[in-house]
């Protein structure tokens, strides 16, 4: 017996409820004050009571959200509050069984059980969720043919809705055994907006999903067609109604983000569109136009009728369409044939159809691509996203590793654990400070020579590390290496990680993600040279085999501060990015001696000679302001004459030692004030601190810690001088950026002194 189940007329109060992310109550104005200390949040008071809210808890808000989702699909028939009862048998009046979800018609029926965890991971009783499901779903079945009989011969899904569960591929294959339908986190969010700007309508594209490949009683059509070729290809041309074409129709569109999609070239239908489309057909309008469609060969059959005049190229039939979803799948004019839905007009007017057959899926896109260029200009980011399709069969391997990309770059995107999981800026996409890396960026970085191929000018291919026999193993290689890559990076410094493009942030945008894949290059052209076979290597020992140098990596930007990391950022563009991957093999070489890739001898050598030389003159500008800045004001305050400023103000120590150097050296360098070393300014800063607070304290703590930055700024002159005597490391370029500040600072210290 299924208990708790209404017709869809009589849940609309709860529908309203169940899509509001908040719980709302009404107290006495007595009881306010107890309630919010119990998390309430007070939203108006009134007279004798206040109406309260607080935000549904995680996994009850993700069950509202599932069950709201079918409700605005059009269902007759859903289960009511707190889910469905389903007896053991039949005549059992002790309902045993809760079902989360159950949505049905007279087509199909759906039992929905929600998951949803508050961090990604995996669900350690996945397995008996899916047994669950699998047993459940039989009983369902009598059950419905008991209390709901349909007219024609009801299909049954068995599905499960997760939330921040990372599915791996082993709980994928448990699932597509026990005939249980997975919707994870996007396919929601995806359904959720096509719901928005479609209706009811997109219940057939969900049911494409849950049932694609099954025939479905009642959709069996046999309508008179011309059959001809184009192209090559046969297709057939034929007029039906936009009622029946939207239930056999699918469009498969590119913002659903869902890799094993097999046609992700359609852009999202736009609610602005369809509504100026709707309004020309209530004013009478007509489609000159075919919708253009693919259907695969096994769903239709072909019956020639008699024709009693011969015509070049074009047979007269009956096209029989097998009854199921997902038949026709949109090539063109999904705007046109969406209008439509729940329109008065959809049921007695016409569309004309081209329906190609067995069109390949590279043919599909390009078709796609020739149409709407004419119309508009596509993106380049668009057309990377389409070359999972474009080249998905090509023979040429470098062709293939594009369509390998793109599914690799769009399942990145969309993995719960991993480190890009929303965060790749697709066609059309509105770009925040997390979702701003662009596929595009992460596509040709990859696509570069030493990931997947390398061709010599007249040589043969060469395979790469990320080289696999097929498309679906090198994506999924691809997917493994690069998350475990930058899993790596993102450990060793979250934060900086999570903020993206945000204010501290700059490592997870474009410039700073292609660094760190560069980097991974450089490291597999090491291994290589150091006896690695990497292609020979399973997916996770690859992972396994580079992942110290990207912990490296990670550490090396830990490590940099916050002038350092703006820095960083600042670098842009292909000059500033080599310069990115130059300082990060530097530092994986500080912690792996030999690594030495093509040219960072060479170019740490130019970094140490220019670097050292821009140091030297900034050093030397500040070492003659704070000169002028301490003598000057020792002379005024002491008196000019040696018995006033040199024996009252400098101390002993840097006296005796200005004295030692002027007669070892002979007076070469002129006499005492000639004769200071940079450090000696902050002893006599430090001894007359009350003259100097002032103009020469910088930052916050006592006079030690306000004057460090002249220890600072002698760290780096010592290492600029020794550079000429062979010293391993130049000064940096984040110590040139510092030296410029201090530069400045003291000038403007100066000026308002």
């Amino acid at each position: 017996m299924l208990r708790n189940v209404l017709p869809t007329t009589q849940l609309a109060g709860l529908a309203r409820r169940r899509r509001r992310p908040y719980r709302f109550t009404s107290v006495r104005n007595a009881l306010v004050e107890e309630e919010v200390a119990a998390g309430w949040e007070l939203l108006k008071k009134n007279r004798t009571s206040t109406r309260l809210r607080r935000l549904k808890p995680p996994h009850e808000w993700f069950e509202d959200r599932v069950w709201s989702l079918l409700f605005r699909m059009g269902f007759l028939q859903m289960s009511a509050d707190k889910g469905a009862n389903l007896g053991i048998t039949l005549d059992d009046d002790r309902p045993e069984n809760q079902i989360d979800v159950v949505a049905f018609d007279d087509e199909v029926a759906l039992l929905v059980e929600c998951k949803s965890v508050v961090e990604p991971r995996r669900l350690a009783n996945f397995s008996e969720v899916v047994a669950k499901i699998d047993t459940l779903r039989e009983t369902f079945r009598r059950a419905l043919e008991k209390q709901y009989p349909p007219p024609v011969k009801r299909k049954v899904v068995g599905s499960l809705f997760t939330q921040n569960v990372v599915v791996s591929d082993n709980d994928r294959a448990r699932a597509a055994a026990a005939g249980v339908v997975l919707f994870e986190d996007v396919d929601l969010a995806y359904y959720e907006a096509l719901v928005s700007q479609i209706g009811a309508a997109a219940r057939f594209q969900f049911l494409a999903d849950a049932l694609s490949g099954k025939e479905v009683q009642g959709l069996s059509l046999m309508i008179p067609a011309v059959k001809t070729k184009m192209g090559g290809y046969t297709c057939y041309g034929f007029s039906i109604s936009p009622e029946y074409l939207l239930k056999i129709s699918y469009v498969s569109h590119r913002a659903k983000g869902k890799p094993s999609d097999v046609d992700t070239y359609q852009r999202m239908l736009k609610r602005s569109r369809l509504a100026s489309i709707r309004e020309y057909i209530s004013e009478d309008g007509i489609f000159p136009t075919n919708i253009v469609v693919n259907m695969p060969e096994r769903v239709v059959r072909w019956e020639k009728a008699k024709q009693d005049a011969p015509v070049e190229r074009a047979i007269v039939g009956w096209l029989h369409l097998r009854p199921a979803y997902k038949t026709a799948w949109i090539i063109d004019g999904q705007h046109r044939l969406f209008a439509y839905a729940g329109h008065p007009a959809a049921a007695k007017s016409t569309l004309t159809v081209l329906a190609f057959v067995g069109l390949p899926a590279s043919e599909q896109a390009r078709l796609f691509v020739d149409i709407n260029a004419e119309q508009r200009k596509v993106k380049q980011s668009l057309l990377q996203e389409l070359y999972a399709e474009l080249h998905a069969d090509a023979a040429d391997p470098e062709l293939r590793v594009r369509a390998v990309l793109s599914k690799a770059l769009l399942s990145l995107d969309v993995d719960p654990g991993s480190p890009f999981s929303g965060r790749i800026l697709k066609a059309d996409e509105a770009r925040t400070s997390v979702r701003c890396i662009s596929l595009t960026s992460m596509f040709r970085a990859l696509e570069k020579t030493g990931f997947f191929v390398a061709r010599g000018p007249k040589g043969p291919v060469v395979y790469g590390p990320l080289w696999a026999d097929d498309n679906r193993s090198m994506v999924r290689r691809a997917t493994s290496v690069v998350k475990g890559w930058f899993d790596g990076i993102r450990v060793e410094t979250p934060e900086v990680w999570a903020k993206g493009s945000d204010e501290g942030g700059g490592l997870a945008m474009n410039d700073g993600v292609t660094v760190c894949i560069s980097v991974l290059r450089s490291v597999f052209q090491h291994l290589q040279t150091h006896g690695y076979n990497l292609p020979g290597l399973t997916d996770s020992e690859l992972a396994r085999v580079v992942a110290p140098f990207g912990t490296s990596v990670g550490k090396y930007f830990a490590s940099l501060n916050e002038l350092q990391l703006r820095m960083f950022r600042a670098l842009r563009g292909n000059e500033g990015q080599t310069t990115g991957v130059r300082r990060c093999q530097e530092a994986i070489r500080g912690e792996f001696p030999d690594f030495n890739p093509p040219g960072l001898s060479d170019y740490l050598e130019r970094q140490r000679s220019q670097t050292n030389e821009r140091a030297n003159g900034i050093i030397l500008k500040i070492e003659a302001e704070l000169q002028r800045a301490v003598l000057d004001e020792l002379k005024r305050e002491l008196g000019e004459a040696e018995a006033g400023w040199w024996f009252n103000g400098v101390p002993v120590k840097v006296r005796k030692k200005v004295d030692d150097r002027i007669n070892e050296e002979g007076g070469k360098r002129g006499g005492r004030e000639q004769n200071f070393d940079l450090i000696d300014y902050r002893e006599i800063v430090l001894q007359n601190w009350s003259l100097f607070k002032e103009a020469l304290a910088l930052g916050k703590g006592a006079k030690d810690a306000l004057t460090k930055w002249i220890v600072e700024v002698n760290d780096i002159r010592k290492t600029a001088m020794h550079a000429s005597r062979g010293a391993h490391l130049p000064v940096t370029e984040e110590q040139v950026a510092f030296l410029g500040e201090i530069d400045a600072w003291l000038i403007k210290q100066m000026s308002e002194a």
